[in-house]
């Protein structure tokens, strides 16, 4: 008898409750329109805010990143001259920054000079002697060339378009120089065209028919810029140059009539 009382006994909480499972959904009450109303309201409220939140993000991402590597550089190039001023007793910020900026400002004018241009070939000498500073030296050289301001023989000649790898694609390139391609026939003009691998520092060289080639309407520059963002600053319409110079004439046309 003891047995069956046990196995028949209902805990108080339960019997309070009338026996129903206040987690099962079917028992459960209806949630009110209130309820449902405060839950759509909290949902576009945290939407809202995620929303700002990341707007925000992208916004102060590329100033951030402008801001951190500025200052870097900042206190990079005051560096090579604070000590200087620092053994001088002169303790200001920035004025080792401006002074290597006349420092390169000076070279600069330096080397434009024939004296200049003179030392600068003896040293440029002694480097290509060293084993392995050299290399280092004619990769950075070729480099720098590039977005020189001064027309260098070495330096990249135009923003090229070529088809490659295969038919329906296309790969930016730097033409930096023609060869004459001597067959049985005729001659063959080709242009050998630089295109970037990893950024401008190592890429594949492609000897490439000049009719062939798209030459667009872009700068050293803006090649440069559209290799190194990835793509980023590519602009939506790349015109020929041939395209773009007809329309400047159309231009003046249309204004006439």
């Amino acid at each position: 008898m003891a047995e069956e009382k046990e196995s028949t006994s209902i805990p108080l909480s339960q019997a309070e409750n009338g026996g129903d499972d206040p987690e099962d959904p079917a028992k459960s009450p209806p949630s009110s329109p209130n309820s449902s109303t405060r839950k759509a309201c909290c949902f576009v409220l945290q939407s809202w805010v995620s929303k700002k939140f990341m707007t925000g993000c992208v916004v102060l991402f590329p100033v951030a990143v402008t801001f951190f590597i500025t200052w870097w550089f900042i206190q990079f190039v005051d560096g090579f001259f604070s000590p200087l001023y620092e053994r001088l007793g002169i303790d200001i910020f920035g004025l080792g920054f401006i002074t290597s900026l006349l420092f390169v400002f000076f070279v600069g004018v330096f080397v434009s000079s024939w004296m200049g241009a003179a030392v600068f070939s003896v040293g440029e000498w002694v480097i290509k002697r060293m084993p392995f500073v050299r290399h280092l030296y004619s990769a950075s050289k070729q480099i720098s060339a590039a977005i020189s301001p001064d027309q260098n023989t070495t330096a990249f000649k135009e923003v090229a378009i070529i088809r490659h790898p295969r038919v329906g694609e296309y790969a930016f390139g730097f033409i930096t120089s023609t060869v004459t391609l001597q067959r049985e026939t005729e001659d063959e003009e080709l242009c050998s065209v630089f295109v970037p691998t990893n950024h401008l520092y190592i890429g594949d060289i492609f000897l490439v028919n000049s009719k062939d080639i798209i030459r667009p309407n872009l700068s050293i520059r803006e090649g440069i810029e559209i290799i190194v963002s990835g793509g980023m600053t590519m602009p939506q319409v790349i015109s020929p140059q041939e395209r773009f110079a007809r329309q400047k004439e159309r231009i003046p046309l249309n204004r006439m009539m």
